[in-house]
């Protein structure tokens, strides 16, 4: 139970992302209220039924993206984590739902007792609603990913490396009384621990790794290039050594020949690798 709940879910990561799956979710809980009418919404007869009906979608809509939009910051998502984001949707959605019910649709006066039927209510529509939006979500962006890393996996086995090679930059990394000279394509990877860095090169035709203490960021505004890039919030990398990949629902996989762990590409981060990627091995 708790291991699946500590399962990585990939959340939303860009504004518009969000507006859209807020939208969407908005959207699947009025066709739910219109198609099967729970609670007696058979039973509520009215000339204007379905335009009052609406603004409960966009209530659920509104708390979506409320809830996306405060945590657009937070690293490490999982499972467990959108499970309790949901149960907060659910309870600000039941929350603006009873006010707009109370005050426009039913004209009731103000109770615990209706807020808590409206809350019972909220959370039976929002549980089914939810798990479609979770589960379609995650097979989509896993199919996607996929199908993707299939694509540029294929270009890169294809890909032959020019015999015309172009004059080598030299990167200079200069921390503390560490200095560095390394040619562009020796340069494999850096990995971020804390206040240092592990650089990854190639020297004498053996990988070798050097321990710096320099931040992530200081080090990319050193070395970035055309192809060396940041690609995950631990990770700087030669997109010109990656061999293949592998996607799935929270991104994707980058595997070099020269060293033996995978490189992720964090979803922030996908717009920038994944074309780039494509464009090198073209």
């Amino acid at each position: 139970m708790f291991s699946f709940a500590a399962y990585p879910y990939p959340k939303s990561d860009s504004y518009k992302e969000i507006l859209v799956s807020s939208m969407v979710a908005g959207l699947l809980f009025y066709i739910f209220l219109i198609v099967f009418q729970p609670f007696g919404t058979e039973n509520f007869h009215h000339q204007y039924k379905y335009l009052l009906l609406f603004p409960y979608s966009l209530i659920f809509g509104a708390a979506f993206f409320i809830a996306d939009f405060c945590i657009i910051r937070f690293k490490d998502w999982n499972i467990g984590f959108e499970l309790l984001k949901l149960i907060g949707i659910i309870f600000l959605a039941s929350i603006l739902s009873y006010f707009y019910n109370t005050l426009f649709v039913s004209h009731v006066k103000l109770s615990f007792s209706n807020f808590l039927y409206m809350f019972l209510y909220c959370l039976a529509l929002g549980i089914p609603i939810s798990t479609i939006y979770i589960l379609s979500r995650y097979i989509y962006l896993k199919s996607i990913h996929e199908r993707t890393a299939n694509l540029v996996s294929k270009q890169l086995a294809d890909y032959h490396q020019p015999t015309d090679h172009k004059p080598d930059t030299t990167l200079n990394i200069a921390a503390n009384q560490t200095n560095l000279q390394i040619p562009e394509s020796h340069f494999i990877c850096a990995q971020s621990m804390e206040n240092y860095c592990s650089v990854y090169f190639i020297e004498d035709h053996m990988v070798k790794k050097v321990l710096i203490r320099i931040s992530l960021s200081d080090l990319l505004n050193q070395i970035e290039t055309d192809g060396i890039k940041k690609c995950h919030r631990s990770y700087i990398l030669n997109l010109n050594h990656v061999k293949s990949l592998k996607g799935n629902a929270q991104g994707y996989k980058l595997f070099l020949s020269e060293i033996d762990f995978e490189v992720p590409v964090s979803r922030s981060f996908i717009s920038l690798i994944i074309p780039k990627l494509k464009d090198l091995k073209t």
